[in-house]
């Protein structure tokens, strides 16, 4: 059979690490399977560029925790090159006033630093970061399994059999004992996972540059204010995931993000898994309500009984599909989903590292290598979030900065360095104007913030890259320029994700699967919707 016209047991649409998850594991089983990747580079937003000569920047995503164990065991990873560099320290927040706050994994050293603000917060430092591990530990197993749909919807949004209604119950149970095991950590374990943020640290500290540093964890990648319910649950990812080599440890990935695909890639290789770059799909093909397949813009179809998307549901839903292949009632809901977005990125390559004035040196310094905030103070989160809610980019961002460049010398040239920011809050609906006409400018807004603690950074920028939420929604295809594809709110995770009654990948197409990111558990480079979505389709088979 021609390249044009083939046959697989199933075909990704998509090749980020969710989507060569899926297909690895699919693999494995014995499938015969098609991975097909709209862009000329493998990961999604996961990935490596050589934007400048000598310069290896992870574009889009850029550090590393939550990537479950068992896939890089199960699929042999670091066998297949993927190493992680664990980041001590994990933050650092400089002041105009010429004091900084240095937090990492050694805990009396953070409980040091902390102490140089209050000693109070530094007392209660254990005890935050060890309550946060209790209730991880036991909602970490939830994450790693396929949703449950228990709502008592009628069946014309979609008929579920016994079975499936018993399976769901038992994972229910499963999450009630789950529950149960926090005992005293109850009311508070629920403040922190429908709460804010800003008053659940409220709670635990009263230094603001403590709290400001924490609290940016809560809003990343959300068009949220730390104030917004909701906002506390993601101060989790700050002790989830053991990627970085140990419980809540985030590294860079050696090589940058794509890495990760590079490893993936060499395993779905082994695997006998036939990746196509450059290769976009224009619809997913259906008789009778059901698939078997998909056709290229290029022209071609590739035939499979089984299609699973790692694209975001906009994508698969409204625009892969006629409005015919679907009921009503599950259109709506899809059309329903939200995608706000507030995100940018600015990559920079850089002839020396940002010397902060508060932290004075020549070369790499220890705080080069976690996360630099520029953020004070709450107060600075929240004006930063006002000004976006009036569709206007943040007047003085909140800025997550790296520099993996600090650890691994492979990304830039001999004495100089990759760094990347973060940036909150730019809206991508603007009350006037338009993100081509104003990126560059926000980006020296953004550029300008920074040379108020490190005055010598726009003497060393090199060379610069300003990423709007309208590139990142071109690029990368997130609807909206959402990088979770789809807004992390409480009625938008778990069993309500995509939409209610839809939670386990399966979707009213039969034979079309969700893989990726707009799955349960999420956004975040996890793999862990690549891996629950390949378990459920070879029940299914």
């Amino acid at each position: 059979m021609s390249r044009n016209h083939s046959s697989y047991d199933c075909v990704i649409i998509g090749g980020g690490h969710n989507g060569l998850v899926t297909a690895a594991y699919l693999a494995k089983a014995g499938k015969s399977v098609c991975v097909l990747e709209r862009r000329h580079v493998l990961g999604g937003c996961a990935v490596t560029e050589e934007l400048w000569p000598g310069f290896r920047v992870s574009t889009a995503a850029y550090v590393i925790s939550l990537f479950l164990p068992e896939i890089m065991r199960e699929l042999r990873l670091k066998q297949y090159g993927l190493q992680i560099l664990p980041r001590d320290p994990s933050s650092f927040t400089p002041m105009l006033d010429g004091r900084s706050l240095l937090l990492g994994p050694d805990m009396v050293e953070s409980q040091r630093e902390i102490a140089k603000f209050s000693r109070e917060d530094a007392e209660n430092y254990p005890d935050y970061n060890a309550f946060l591990e209790r209730v991880a530990k036991q909602l970490e197993p939830v994450l790693n399994k396929v949703a449950p749909d228990p709502l008592p919807l009628s069946n014309a949004f979609r008929r579920i059999g016994i079975s499936k209604r018993l399976a769901d119950t038992g994972k229910l149970l499963g999450l009630y004992k789950a529950v149960v095991s926090l005992g005293d950590d109850i009311p508070m374990a629920i403040e922190l996972l429908t709460g804010a943020a800003r008053p659940f640290l409220e709670q635990w500290f009263e230094s603001e540059v403590l709290k400001a540093t924490l609290a940016t964890d809560g809003v990343i990648g959300a068009f949220s204010s730390i104030s917004s319910p909701g906002t506390a649950y993601v101060l989790l990812h700050h002790v989830m995931g053991e990627a970085g080599g140990a419980r809540g440890v985030w590294g860079y990935v050696q090589g940058g993000m794509g890495g990760l695909a590079d490893a993936l890639e060499r395993a779905c290789d082994d695997l006998r898994v036939d990746i196509r770059r450059e290769s976009p799909v224009s619809s997913v093909l259906t008789n009778q309500g059901r698939t078997y397949g998909v056709a290229l813009e290029g022209g071609g179809i590739i035939e499979a009984p089984v299609v699973a998307s790692s694209v975001d549901a906009h994508l698969t839903f409204e625009c892969f599909l006629q409005p015919d292949d679907l009921p009503e009632t599950f259109r709506k809901a899809v059309s329903r989903i939200d995608y706000s977005s507030a995100s940018a990125k600015v990559n920079l390559a850089l002839s020396e590292p940002p010397r902060f004035t508060c932290a004075p040196g020549e070369g790499i310094e220890r705080h080069h290598r976690g996360t630099m905030h520029i953020a004070p103070t709450l107060d600075f989160i929240e004006r930063a979030y006002d000004d976006a809610k009036y569709g206007k980019p943040s007047q003085e961002p909140v800025l997550e900065i790296t520099m993996p460049s600090s650890v691994d010398s492979t990304l830039a040239p001999e004495g100089q360095h990759v760094m990347s920011m973060f940036v909150q809050y730019a809206p991508y609906q603007l009350a006037e104007g338009s993100w081509d006409d104003i990126k560059e400018s926000f980006g020296d807004r953004c550029i300008e913030l920074l040379a108020r603690y490190a005055p010598n950074v726009p003497d060393a920028i090199l060379h610069r890259q300003v990423l709007s939420p309208l590139d990142l929604e071109r690029t990368f295809g997130l609807t909206g320029g959402n990088i979770m594809q789809g807004a992390m709110n409480f009625n938008q995770l778990y069993c309500f994700r995509p939409v209610a009654g839809w939670a386990d990948h399966r979707t009213p197409v039969q034979g079309l699967y969700l893989c990726g990111a707009a799955s349960h558990p999420g956004g975040g480079v996890m793999g862990a919707c690549g891996k629950n979505a390949a378990e459920q389709i070879l029940r299914d088979l």
